[in-house]
């Protein structure tokens, strides 16, 4: 290593048990700790962002000891992060490690962007259909509203 250059690294305690979400999109790093509602949590909490990454240049990490996340939550991040890593970790070894992935039908998590479809005006789940994960078009199973960037609001 060159003299004068000096690298630095930070050292950041692993967990026991939990789970690790790993390259998500910088910009979508406190979007995903809403949605894991962090802030409630009594257990250890890593939030990393703007990391160095070789796939996305800029990434975010979310570390969360004792928790395994819902499908409603993972349908949740892929939707915002696609491009995230959930990391199961047992006695501080990854014992599972799975990309995020859209199902071809997500139910309970998004609202739909339409103010006259019944899901909107009654109490029933909305549903969607994917029509594109990447970036990802839904389009509603009750009024057929497609959307996609902004229009999708998580529940």
């Amino acid at each position: 290593m060159d003299k004068r250059k000096k690298q630095v690294e930070l050292n950041v305690s692993a967990i026991r048990n939990g789970t690790v979400i790993d390259h998500v999109d910088s910009k979508a790093t406190f979007q995903v700790a809403r949605i894991m509602q962090v802030e409630k949590e009594k257990n250890k909490i890593l939030i990393g962002q703007n990391l160095e990454s070789r796939q996305l240049g800029s990434k975010g990490i979310i570390k969360i000891e004792n928790r395994r996340l819902t499908a409603d939550e993972a349908n949740k991040i892929a939707l915002i992060a696609p491009e995230a890593t959930l990391n199961i970790i047992e006695d501080f070894a990854v014992v599972e490690k799975v990309k995020v992935k859209l199902p071809n039908q997500i139910s309970r998590v998004v609202k739909c962007y339409n103010p006259r479809c019944v899901t909107n005006n009654e109490p029933v789940d909305t549903y969607f259909e994917i029509t594109d994960s990447k970036p990802p078009i839904l389009r509603c199973g009750y009024c057929e509203r497609v959307m996609k960037g902004s229009d999708v609001i998580l529940k």
